[in-house]
């Protein structure tokens, strides 16, 4: 139902929804918390990680790497999917989830890898077979199309310098990240200085630029402001935010892929338990979906032989 709103006959944009349900969802939950938050003034060092932080983090880090590059090949996956998989993976098998939240390194460095282990990822599929992923890797396939470079199977053999250049400058890029945070980390935390009243106004102008700069119109405004508010209402009731996104990425091409399988096998379901590969596929979600149950369940039986 669009209500006759021509805007919403493609749907709703994924940069209103995403900025309206996590960052006007943040701004109105934040109204409820005192005016005034106390922040620990001290001299900052020790950035670099010493030896427990490794012992820590190299597990989550490389945990986060293989299952950043593999949803960023995924069509869909995108860094901040891969983040919300990794803190989630992360903060279920870790023996101590309450620290998840209060500065956990496990947390923090598992979901950050792959965060930029989904870049690389992203890749794979654009450059080989020219098919983006999801819509970052769109609009840098229309600039490579517009520059007369189209990624297929024979760029590298075509354009190899613009291939591995890429790939240079995306580690390169990574370095400079860090050049750059270290030094200006003490800038960084000042923000916490700075009054509610004066920060979430601002935050919420430059929310509405955003939202309206990618189409130019104002329903996206309107479409961010109502997610912001379901989003508040979600973290009023812990509920998280994360699904949510996922759904509404993956919803379409979910859609799309099984009009494609019911039109091949003229309606029939059987198509989806007839090869191995997809029936084994099925009960791999499957068991994902049963897997959060078990220890529901299991804390009900315990209870139940007492």
């Amino acid at each position: 139902l669009t209500y006759g709103i021509k805007p919403l006959l493609d749907g709703f944009d994924m940069v209103p929804v995403v900025m309206g349900l996590f960052g006007i969802s943040e701004v109105l939950f934040n109204l409820e918390q005192q005016e005034q938050r106390d922040v620990y003034e001290t001299k900052i060092k020790g950035l670099l990680p010493n030896r427990e932080d490794w012992k820590r983090s190299w597990a989550p880090i490389t945990r986060g790497s293989f299952l950043g590059f593999f949803v960023g090949v995924i069509p869909g996956g995108t860094a901040v999917i891969s983040s919300f998989v990794s803190y989630a993976v992360e903060k279920r098998i870790s023996k101590h989830p309450e620290e998840f939240g209060k500065g956990a390194i496990e947390g923090v460095a598992g979901p950050e890898s792959a965060n930029n282990a989904a870049t690389f990822g992203s890749m794979v599929p654009l450059l080989t077979l020219g098919i983006p992923s999801n819509v970052v890797m769109a609009l840098f396939l229309a600039a490579l199309m517009i520059h007369g470079t189209v990624p297929g199977p024979m760029l590298i053999q075509n354009h190899p310098d613009f291939f591995w250049g890429v790939m240079i400058s995306m580690i390169i890029g990574n370095v400079m990240l860090l050049v750059l945070n270290l030094p200006l980390i003490g800038i960084w935390v000042k923000i916490l200085k700075v009054p509610y009243k004066i920060l979430f106004p601002l935050i919420i102008l430059f929310c509405l630029i955003g939202s309206y700069s990618v189409n130019f119109r104002m329903v996206d405004m309107v479409v961010m402001l109502a997610f912001g508010g379901i989003g508040y209402l979600m973290k009023k009731y812990q509920y998280d935010g994360g699904p949510l996104i996922l759904a509404f990425i993956l919803g379409p091409l979910l859609e799309t892929a099984l009009r494609q399988s019911l039109i091949i096998s003229h309606g029939g379901l059987d198509i989806f338990v007839k090869r191995p590969l997809v029936l084994s596929a099925l009960l791999i979600a499957l068991a994902f979906l049963l897997f959060p149950l078990i220890p529901a369940i299991g804390k009900k039986r315990e209870k139940f032989t007492e």
